[in-house]
């Protein structure tokens, strides 16, 4: 049978999730909840047969898994609610922005014991799998670090602009929505990541999230990863990680298109997704379900996803 499945937050991550859970045999979207009655129609039309609930409390009541699309600040609340009523968690990243509010967080679901995972979107994709076992085989070398660079025209991008709450310095920022990814994708490759030290820059409007980042991380034995991010100017959209070894490299860009490097240019080693996003989020939902079988998956566990924000939050506050 398939998972009765509440979606709470129904902006654009929320509408693509219930879009494909609609679609994947083992999901049935059953309850929707949002503040925005604009953002519930908008959600109604792509799942149907979904109720749209009163309060997120129905929406919890009536299902066996809980996604949370809605932002970090109030996420925390109904996952406890969700935690109580015995249902399981998919959780959105980050998994907050208050470092003490998701260690009790993660505390109090894990003394619940209900499955409970974060949707870090590389976390089941071809690309992540790809590189660990060319990693765990030596077939890259050693491993000697990674470098991550990302950068936008302009923040939050266009198709993110109805989430106003992207960008603002509370909740939102490129750090905390892009890179937070790319150090999740780095800590399953090279272990463990420190900060040594990071530079925000910050817009003039103090309640704006940031412009620029510049950081280092290292891991237990040194090895460097180095993190630029840069907002503004007429450019493309860029996003990539490349993961460095001593005979070969590895380069992620946009997510999900990997290249490999023996010294010379990148060169791309597989087809692309005809749907990238279909095919990424098709296959979290299948290791999700090997989550709520108590399988072993993928997925991002809550101490994985605690140990990113704290990282994140840490390059946020300025580090050195």
């Amino acid at each position: 049978m398939s998972v009765k499945t509440a979606v709470i937050g129904l902006g654009i991550m929320g509408r693509r999730m219930a879009e494909h859970m609609a679609l994947h045999p083992g999901f049935t979207p059953v309850a929707l909840w949002d503040p925005d009655p604009a953002a519930c129609r908008a959600a109604l039309a792509i799942t149907p047969d979904a109720l749209v609930t009163n309060t997120p409390e129905e929406a919890i009541a009536i299902a066996d898994l809980v996604y949370l699309a809605c932002p970090p600040v109030p996420r925390k609340a109904y996952a406890l609610a969700a935690a109580d009523a015995g249902k399981s968690l998919f959780l959105e990243k980050p998994l907050g922005v208050d470092v003490a509010e998701s260690k009790a967080l993660v505390a109090h679901l894990e003394e619940r014991g209900v499955p409970a995972v974060v949707n870090f979107t590389q976390a089941a994709g071809a690309a992540l799998s790809g590189v660990s076992e060319a990693a765990l085989t030596g077939t890259m070398g050693d491993i000697v670090g990674a470098d991550i660079v990302v950068t936008y025209a302009a923040w939050p991008r266009e198709w993110q602009k109805a989430a106003d709450w992207l960008r603002f310095k509370d909740e939102g920022g490129p750090t905390r929505e892009v890179i937070s990814h790319f150090l999740f994708f780095s800590e399953r490759i090279l272990g463990e990541l420190s900060v040594v030290w990071a530079r925000p820059s910050y817009p003039s409007d103090a309640g704006l999230c940031e412009t620029q980042m510049l950081a280092r991380f290292e891991t237990h034995s040194g090895r460097p990863v180095s993190i630029m991010v840069s907002v503004g100017g007429a450019q493309p959209d860029r996003q990539e990680l490349t993961i460095k070894g001593s005979r070969s490299s590895r380069r992620i860009s946009e997510f999900y298109i990997d290249q490999v490097s023996d010294g010379g240019p990148f060169v791309e080693i597989a087809e692309r997704p005809k749907d990238p996003r279909a095919t990424s989020l098709n296959a979290q939902l299948d290791d999700l379900l090997l989550c709520m079988d108590g399988k072993p998956n993928r997925l991002a566990t809550l101490r994985e996803a605690l140990r990113i924000q704290i990282l994140v939050e840490q390059m946020l506050s300025g580090h050195s």
